[in-house]
């Protein structure tokens, strides 16, 4: 069911959805949080569409804020707001506000989105793309327990990455980290079975890859040696090597959806690791809410070599 609001308020925005719900035959409200997206109309579509998936897995009431640049003097000038309320089927197992700002609304968009936040619920912000250098101290990002960037987003994501070492608040995560997650249970696992002192590390990935670096950064932190950042042909990450005394601990991903552990003295193994969609990451970073340490870690590591030519 959609309703779709012309020069609205977010008063009449919550009305809305009540009459949405009741029309449903579900009028109580069943979510566990409030996502807010703030992004543009390119990206607004791929975007809901994560979040809907995701919603599967944790229901919630999901507030899309997109700031619209008006045409003509006149729209510039007559501040409003534009608003499509989307429950049932059209909006995944929660509830779904677009919200389009325009004028001086752009500016306030913390006003609008306070009054259609669940109540007694978590707040999660995720910018799927033009991040606030400081997602903390934006208005928006005040009003959450949780804030999603992403670096691959930036056309310099590494100089992206230094500001999110800067301004890092507990809360604070990016997506380029959550994609480490199946890299960092297998490298765990390996070591676990290998059971041998880690004398050296080696990150290969493809340039300027921000999951690489913070994954460097992360076994610098951990393992106390020096990882040393290797250009290959890509995509993302292809391999993480560890160099013990008996031999190198090898997970090799170049392409396609299989990996190969080697460890020494033993036969290779495949291993699965995808590179996961959106919506799985997603759902990964609303599964716990509290402050990621992990991932202050990581953007802390020191003693990352730079980057060298690629192997063979």
């Amino acid at each position: 069911m959609k309703i779709d609001l012309t020069d609205t308020t977010s008063s009449k925005i919550n009305k809305a959805l009540v009459q949405g719900r009741r029309a449903l035959g579900t009028p109580a409200v069943g979510m566990v949080l409030t996502m807010i997206i703030v992004t543009d109309e390119e990206n607004a579509y791929d975007s809901l569409r994560a979040a809907e998936e995701a919603s599967h897995e944790h229901p919630s009431r999901t507030l899309v804020v997109i700031k619209r640049h008006a045409r003509t003097l006149r729209d510039r000038t007559r501040p409003h707001l534009d608003a499509e309320v989307r429950v049932g089927a059209d909006a995944g197992t929660g509830e779904t506000v677009v919200l389009r700002l325009y004028g001086e609304v752009s500016d306030h968009a913390d006003s609008v989105v306070l009054p259609l936040l669940l109540p007694d619920a978590p707040v999660v912000v995720w910018w799927p793309v033009d991040a606030p250098d400081n997602p903390s101290k934006d208005p928006l990002g005040a009003l959450a327990q949780r804030r999603i960037t992403d670096l691959y987003a930036f056309e310099a994501p590494l100089a992206a990455l230094e500001t999110r070492v800067a301004s890092y608040a507990p809360g604070d995560t990016d997506l380029a980290w959550t994609r480490l997650t199946p890299w960092r249970s297998m490298l765990a696992a390996a070591l676990d079975q290998a059971r041998t002192k880690v004398t050296s590390a080696a990150v290969e990935s493809e340039a300027e890859n921000p999951s690489a670096e913070l994954l460097a950064r992360w076994l610098q932190a951990r393992l106390h040696v020096p990882v040393e950042r290797v250009v290959s042909g890509g995509p993302v990450v292809t391999a993480v090597r560890l160099g013990t005394a008996r031999g190198e601990i090898v997970i090799d991903r170049p392409e396609g959806p299989l990996a190969t552990l080697t460890l020494p003295g033993q036969p290779p193994r495949t291993l699965a690791l995808k590179v996961r969609p959106t919506s799985e990451l997603i759902a990964e970073e609303l599964r716990r809410l509290d402050a990621d340490e992990m991932y202050a870690i990581a953007l802390r590591g020191n003693g990352v070599k730079k980057e060298g030519k690629g192997r063979g």
